[in-house]
C-alpha cells in the first residue's frame, strides 16, 4: 500500500500564529500523516534527559511507577511506529483531566458510549464521544467526572418539567386524569376567551348552543361555566381551541382554559383577649354595628340561641336578620333538592330571614362554630353558669391507632361572645353537609370550587360590582392544596375572583390551611412527619385576601405558630400567610355532628337569661356586650332544655380566620371611612400587627392587634 503524501500542517488563518500545544488530548487535534509537532519533539526530548538522568537514581522505583512524562512518552511514540507501519493515523491515547494515560477498563467507565450534560433548558443536550467533533470543526467538551454524570431519573424529569411547561388548554391534574380514564366523565369549570369576538356574551351563546347538542346541563358565573362533561367531549373542546390558536385566530376560540372543579374542604371566649377584641368593645364600643358579613361554610345553624334575636340597649338584634337583596343562599346538590321538595317536607322558613332555609341548616358543625367567632353572643343569669360547653380529652387506655374515641366532659359556661356581637352574618352554604348518593351527588365536608365562585358572584351583584357595598366582608375558612402545575401561583379562578371581589372594596379573610406539619413514605418505606414549607392552600394564596395563620388561644408569644398552621411563602415567592389569630381549641357554637359528639345531659330547668350580661372577669372565662343588664323571660332559646351543648372546641386555621374577619367588622363600624377601602383595611392591620419573634413565612407580619390598629388611626 503506497505511503500517503505528506500534507501542510494547517496552521489556522493567515496572519495567525498556531496555538502552542497544552500536552492534553482535546477531541481530535492531530492531522493524518503528520509530523510531530515542535512541542512534542521538546517533550520527548525533555523525556529522555529525564530518563537518562535518572539512571542511577531510584531507577528501580520509577520503573514500578512510571512518571506522566515517561508515560505520556511511550504512548506517543506506540502510536507513532503504529502509525508507520499501517500508513494511517492512530488516535490519540485518552487522558484524563490531569494529563494522565488512561487504561482501557478507566477510558470505559470515564467517557461511557452515551451521556448528556446538564443545561439551563429542559432538552438534554447529547455528547459525542471523544474523538469527535462538535458544531464542525469545534473541541468537543472534555469528559466530565462520573460523579458529575446525571442519573438515569434526571432526564425523565427534565422531560416532566418541559411537559408540565408546554402551554395546554386542559390544565392539570385534570389531563392526567382523562388519560387515566378516557371514557369517564368529569366536573371541570371551563374559562371562557375574554378575546372572543363579541365578547362573553357571545362566547356564552356558542357555549348554550353546543350544551344543548351534548344534552348538557350547565351554569354560568363571569365568565365561567360549570358542568360534568365526558373525557371525549373535554378533549373537542380543546383540540378546537388549538387549532384556531395554531392559526393566529385567538378571537375565534371560545374556551381558553379547561380546569378540574376541583373539591374544597374545610380547614369563643378566652381567644378575645389575645386579639385585643374585648378592650376594643369597651374603649371603642367596636361591637361591629351595622356591618354585614358573610360566611362561606357549611351552612349556619339558624336555630342556634347565639344568632337568635334579642333584646338590648341597642334594640333587637338578629344576627342572621338581613334585608333584600341579600339572602341566604345554598348551593349544594342538596339545596337544589331541598328547595325542589314539596313543602311540607322542607324546613320551615323564617319569614324574618330572607332566602333558603337550608342554607340555615349546618349537619356538619364547621360553618356554626366559625359565624360563632364572627359575630353573635350568649349570656346566662345562673350564678355558676350552665354546662353547656363540651370538651374532650384524649383517651390514654385506647392505644395509639387513631381510631381512638376521645373522652367527652362539660364545663360551665356564663357567657360568650363572638368579635363584632353586633354585626350581621349571611350564610352561604358552599360545603355539604350531609353525604348523598343520589342524583344529589355530594360528600360531607367537601365542596366544589364552582360553588364558591358562585358564591363570590352573587355578592358582586348585591354590590353592583362595587358601587353600591351592602356586604362588607366574607370570611372563608375553606381551601384545596395549590398544584404548581397551574403555572402561576395564585392565578387559579377561585384567586382571580378573590382578588377581583377585594378590587370592588370588599375585605376578604381566608384560613391559610392545616398542612404546616404532614406525614409522607420515605424512600425507604417508613411513614415520616415533619414540617413543611410552601403549604398555602388556596384560595390563600390570592394576593390581595388576608390570609390567616394559627397560634395559641392564650400564649402566642410562648408557643408562636401552631405546629399544624400552613406555612409559607407561596409558591412564586410572595409573603404568606398574612396575620397570625388564635386557632387552638376555640370555643363557638356547636351544632350538627359536632353537637351530637357530646350526650345529653340530664334536662335542667330553665333559668333567666339575659342579652348583655358581663362575666364576673371579663376577657378571662367569657366577654359579652358591655351594657345594662335586661331580663327576658324564660324561653325555649334560653337554656339547653334538650340537654345537649351549645358549644365547643374545634382547632385549626379555620378558627383563626374568623377572628380577623370580626375584628376588620368591628373597626368598619367605628371607622366607617375605610368602607370599601379593603387594601388599606388589610395594610393598617399588618402594620399594627405584634411580632412574636418568629420568621416570616411562618407569622406573616405577626399576631392580630385591634385595640392597636383602633388605636392608629
Amino acid at each position: 500500500m503506497p505511503e500517503p503524501k505528506k500534507r501542510k500542517r494547517s496552521t489556522g488563518a493567515p496572519g495567525t500564529t498556531p496555538p502552542a500545544s497544552s500536552g492534553k488530548a482535546v477531541g481530535d487535534a492531530s492531522t493524518p500523516g503528520a509530523d510531530a509537532s515542535p512541542a512534542m519533539a521538546r517533550e520527548k526530548s525533555a523525556a529522555k534527559t529525564e530518563v537518562a538522568s535518572g539512571a542511577g537514581r531510584g531507577a528501580a522505583n520509577r520503573e514500578k511507577q512510571p512518571t506522566k512524562k515517561s508515560a505520556k512518552k511511550s504512548a506517543a511514540e506506540s502510536a507513532k511506529k503504529s502509525t508507520r507501519k499501517s500508513g494511517k493515523s492512530a488516535p490519540r491515547p485518552s487522558t484524563d483531566e490531569d494529563g494522565d494515560v488512561l487504561t482501557p477498563r478507566a477510558r470505559a467507565a470515564a467517557t461511557p458510549a452515551a451521556r448528556t450534560l446538564k443545561s439551563r433548558s429542559a432538552d438534554p443536550v447529547p455528547v459525542p464521544d471523544s474523538g469527535t467533533k462538535v458544531g464542525g470543526g469545534a473541541p468537543a467538551p472534555e469528559p466530565q467526572p462520573a460523579s458529575a454524570l446525571p442519573t438515569i431519573a434526571q432526564p425523565e424529569a427534565r422531560k416532566e418539567l418541559r411537559r408540565n411547561m408546554l402551554r395546554s388548554i386542559i390544565t392539570e391534574p385534570l389531563l392526567s386524569k382523562i388519560h387515566a380514564d378516557p371514557t369517564g366523565s368529569f366536573d371541570v369549570i371551563i374559562s371562557l376567551n375574554e378575546l372572543y369576538r363579541g365578547g362573553i356574551s357571545a362566547a356564552l351563546v356558542m357555549v348554550e348552543q353546543r350544551a344543548g347538542k351534548w344534552h348538557v346541563q350547565f351554569t354560568a358565573v363571569s365568565g365561567y361555566v360549570f358542568g360534568r362533561i365526558t373525557a371525549e367531549q373535554i378533549q373537542k373542546l380543546a383540540e378546537e381551541s388549538q387549532d384556531l390558536n395554531s392559526q393566529g385566530r385567538r378571537n375565534e376560540a371560545v374556551v381558553y382554559r379547561i380546569w378540574e372543579d376541583s373539591d374544597i374542604a374545610v380547614t369563643l371566649d378566652r381567644s378575645l383577649k389575645t386579639i385585643k377584641a374585648d378592650a376594643a368593645q369597651r374603649a371603642f364600643h367596636a361591637l361591629g354595628e351595622g356591618i354585614v358579613w358573610a360566611v362561606l361554610d357549611s351552612g349556619v345553624d339558624g336555630s342556634h340561641v347565639h344568632f337568635a334575636e334579642k333584646q338590648s340597649k341597642h334594640g333587637r338584634i338578629d344576627t342572621l336578620g338581613v334585608r333584600a337583596p341579600v339572602e341566604h343562599r345554598d348551593y349544594t346538590p342538596d339545596g337544589v333538592a331541598q328547595a325542589a321538595a314539596p313543602k311540607t317536607s322542607a324546613p320551615v322558613a323564617d319569614p324574618k330571614r330572607l332566602g333558603a332555609p337550608s342554607a340555615l341548616m349546618d349537619r356538619l358543625g364547621h360553618g356554626s362554630h366559625v359565624a360563632g367567632i364572627v359575630a353573635g353572643y350568649w349570656a346566662t343569669e345562673a350564678d355558676e353558669g350552665l354546662m353547656v360547653l363540651g370538651t374532650e380529652v384524649r383517651d390514654e387506655t385506647s392505644g395509639t391507632s387513631g381510631n381512638e374515641k376521645p373522652l367527652t366532659s362539660r364545663e360551665a359556661l356564663k357567657s360568650i361572645s363572638g368579635v363584632a356581637p353586633l354585626a350581621k352574618l349571611i350564610s352561604m352554604k358552599v360545603i355539604a353537609d350531609v353525604t348523598r348518593t343520589d342524583a344529589f351527588k355530594q360528600t360531607r365536608g367537601q365542596g366544589k370550587v364552582s360553588w364558591v365562585l358562585r358564591a363570590i358572584d352573587d355578592i358582586q351583584q348585591w354590590n353592583q360590582h362595587g358601587k353600591r357595598l351592602v356586604v362588607h366582608g366574607v370570611n372563608m375558612s375553606i381551601g384545596y392544596d395549590f398544584d404548581p402545575r397551574w403555572f402561576a401561583c395564585g392565578q387559579s379562578p377561585i384567586c382571580v375572583e378573590v382578588n377581583r371581589l377585594v378590587k370592588s372594596g370588599v375585605s376578604v379573610v381566608v384560613s391559610a390551611g392545616n398542612s404546616g406539619y404532614s406525614s409522607y413514605i420515605s424512600g425507604t418505606g417508613v411513614e415520616e412527619s415533619g414540617y413543611r414549607n410552601l403549604s398555602i392552600t388556596d384560595p390563600g394564596n390570592a394576593e390581595f385576601a388576608i390570609t390567616v395563620g394559627s397560634t395559641h388561644r392564650e400564649m402566642p408569644h410562648t408557643y408562636g405558630v401552631s405546629y399544624f398552621s400552613s406555612r409559607g411563602p407561596t409558591g412564586d415567592g410572595r409573603r404568606k400567610p398574612d396575620l397570625l389569630a388564635p386557632g387552638e381549641r376555640i370555643r363557638s357554637c356547636a351544632a350538627g355532628r359536632e353537637q351530637d359528639r357530646y350526650r345529653p345531659a340530664p334536662l335542667l330547668p330553665a333559668p333567666v337569661a339575659v342579652a348583655d350580661a358581663l362575666p364576673e372577669t371579663p376577657g378571662t372565662v367569657a366577654h359579652a356586650t358591655e351594657a345594662a343588664v335586661i331580663t327576658t323571660p324564660p324561653g325555649p332559646d334560653s337554656a339547653p332544655e334538650n340537654g345537649k351543648v351549645l358549644y365547643c372546641e374545634q382547632t385549626g386555621t379555620s378558627m383563626a380566620a374568623p377572628h380577623v374577619s370580626g375584628a376588620i367588622a368591628a373597626f368598619l363600624s367605628v371607622r366607617t371611612e375605610f368602607i370599601g377601602q379593603p387594601e388599606r383595611v388589610k395594610a393598617l392591620f399588618l402594620s399594627n400587627a405584634i411580632d412574636l419573634g418568629r420568621e416570616p413565612a411562618f407569622q406573616g407580619a405577626g399576631l392580630l392587634d385591634l385595640m392597636k390598629v383602633l388605636q392608629a388611626c
